[in-house]
């Protein structure tokens, strides 16, 4: 049957998800397929943001410059005490047209060769390797921290309310501020964490440098977001929670099942797809690390909570090269995309192992 055979109620019925999509529709157009579009025609040019020069036509070079990495084995010679000793890289990387343009991203000790990672952009992949360990870090601890208070405020206790708001003010508050609010708690000298540290080990536990410390500024940046992040997490899992029949929970009892029992086989299957949506927004969430870095450690100490968001904008923004900010950008929207679908193919396979 062709769509001239069919009532005119029935033509219009179809055109109907149309038109009530229409706006949604022409909005994502705008704000995001063609800046999308206008961002990758930028990537095969050199333009600058404020030039009085044209931008012209580079091709590849953009990425190129940021994806391209190499590796250099080194075998030691004996210095005149009898130790190893290795070429400079600066050396090697000057002289050899092989290697011209790379710098070193990081190196480890294969026997005795010095293998060295190069990379024509190693700050950019520093940042990708920062991005991804935050978000492998803030993801189960975040949802983690949601879960758990969702079970503490669907328990029934008195002031369930008064709880749900103080969990989630911090969500609705500006990253702006929790950020400098807790660059404070993390002072060496002065912050509160330092304190309560000193004072619960009798002073036996130093003065942590968390923001300034290579080792300590990342989980320092994790625990802060994760705190931030975690109450509206919680909403969407009060939610589900709210949604599982109670009579389920009374069978089990009923049944002899123990608190760990209920929670094990009624409260996390019933939870199963609630579960996949908040860790789908809360790796975006994550992937999209910017302001945080930002405020607190300008991407410091030595790049060590540097990310891809906060390359972006340095590099298209404050170092004016809007063409490689945008290369950045578009290669950074395709390796989201790849992890979002793969992490729900995963989600699809294990639903159906457990069903």
């Amino acid at each position: 049957m062709n769509a001239a055979s069919l009532p005119q109620s029935t033509r219009r019925r179809r055109f109907l998800p149309l038109l009530f999509g229409a706006p949604a529709l022409l909005g994502l157009t705008v704000f995001l397929v063609l800046p999308f579009l206008m961002a990758l025609g930028l990537t095969f040019t050199d333009q600058r943001l404020v030039s009085p020069e044209p931008g012209s036509i580079v091709g590849l070079r953009n990425y190129e410059r940021l994806l391209s990495v190499s590796y250099l084995v080194q075998t030691p010679q004996s210095d005149a005490d009898g130790q190893p000793a290795y070429t400079r890289l600066r050396a090697i990387t000057r002289t050899d047209p092989a290697y011209r343009g790379y710098r070193p991203l990081t190196q480890f000790h294969l026997g005795r060769n010095r293998v060295t990672i190069l990379a024509k952009d190693p700050a950019f992949l520093q940042a990708l390797g920062n991005t991804f360990l935050f978000a492998l870090l803030v993801v189960p601890l975040q949802c983690a921290m949601a879960l758990a208070l969702a079970l503490l405020v669907n328990a029934g206790l008195r002031g369930q309310t008064i709880f749900r708001a103080i969990y989630f003010s911090p969500v609705v508050m500006s990253m702006v501020i929790v950020s400098v609010v807790w660059a404070f708690l993390f002072d060496r000298d002065l912050g509160l964490f330092n304190q309560a540290l000193g004072a619960i080990s009798f002073g036996l536990i130093k003065p942590i440098d968390w923001l300034g410390n290579p080792t300590a500024a990342m989980p320092a940046v994790v625990i802060m977001s994760a705190w931030q992040g975690a109450g509206f997490q919680m909403l969407i899992l009060l939610a589900g929670l709210q949604g599982i029949s109670q009579e389920l929970y009374d069978a089990a009892r009923i049944d002899g099942a123990n608190p760990w029992q209920r929670f094990r086989y009624i409260t996390l299957p019933g939870l199963r797809h609630t579960i996949t949506f908040v860790l789908i927004v809360t790796t975006i969430a994550a992937l999209g690390l910017f302001t945080q870095v930002d405020v607190m450690t300008g991407g410091g100490p030595r790049g060590s909570t540097s990310t891809v968001m906060f390359e972006a904008v340095q590099r298209g923004v404050r170092e004016e090269n809007i063409s490689y900010g945008a290369t950045i950008s578009v290669v950074y929207f395709v390796l989201i995309t790849l992890v979002i679908l793969l992490q729900q193919v995963l989600g699809r396979r294990r639903a159906k192992v457990v069903s």
